[in-house]
């Protein structure tokens, strides 16, 4: 089994939460344990209580994981520009090091059965911390990545600069995710297969009320085939 995967895009909004808590829940319930990570999150709003922003795409992981740890844990750095974290901590005053992000990356467990799920912030190239992008912190990781892209007109394009981007820096891809958000009939799936060699699937437009569980059953063979 791997160690873990860092979970990216090839924007924002391309669907990398639904698609990173739908591998936390597979895995979880083949039994084993997920350590899940999204060191930083924006575009936070307060919580219930107004005391501190509560990071949606970590809660989502924490509960599809069925995490024990806390969410200070999990997404330890929250601001609440919706902007790239870069910019999001500069403007709160609070400027992040990818060495922050690589601490709050780490877990104390190394056991076989444990998987490190962590989830990026943005696209592949988006900046995430100081002088940092997303593409530093996967590199400094060295896990596979899993490549997610929306299933749109454009979506090559998209799919096969970032697919070079990660190759560039010699990192492995372990899966492209084609993510329908609409009903649109574009073949994209055949056309990428065209001009990738790794695993590649399109997934359908999912269930909106959870769509990260309806993602759990088309991508169980890619994982435990």
């Amino acid at each position: 089994m791997p160690q873990g995967f860092f979970i990216t895009g090839t924007d924002t909004g391309v669907g990398k939460s639904e698609v990173a808590a739908a591998i936390a829940a597979l895995y979880t319930e083949r039994g084993f344990s997920v350590s899940p990570r999204k060191p930083v999150e924006s575009g936070c709003l307060p919580d219930t209580q107004g005391e501190r922003l509560f990071p949606r795409d970590g809660s989502l992981l924490r509960r599809a994981s069925r995490s024990s740890d806390s969410l200070e844990t999990i997404t330890p750095y929250r601001f609440e520009a919706v902007a790239s974290p870069e910019q999001a901590a500069r403007e709160a005053g609070t400027p992040l090091s990818l060495e922050q992000l690589i601490q709050a990356c780490s877990t104390t467990t190394d056991q076989d059965d444990t998987l490190l799920l962590v989830e990026g912030a943005g696209g592949f190239y988006s900046p995430i911390a100081q002088q940092a992008l997303n593409a530093d912190l996967a590199t400094a990781l060295q896990l596979p990545l899993i490549l997610v892209t929306e299933d749109r007109l454009g979506a090559i394009n998209q799919l096969l600069l970032a697919r070079q981007a990660i190759l560039d820096r010699g990192l492995t891809i372990y899966l492209i995710i084609l993510n329908k958000k609409d009903t649109s009939n574009l073949n994209n799936l055949n056309s990428a297969q065209e001009w990738v060699t790794e695993p590649i699937i399109a997934l359908p437009p999912q269930d909106h009320s959870a769509p990260w569980r309806s993602m759990i059953k088309p991508l169980t063979p890619l994982f435990f085939g």
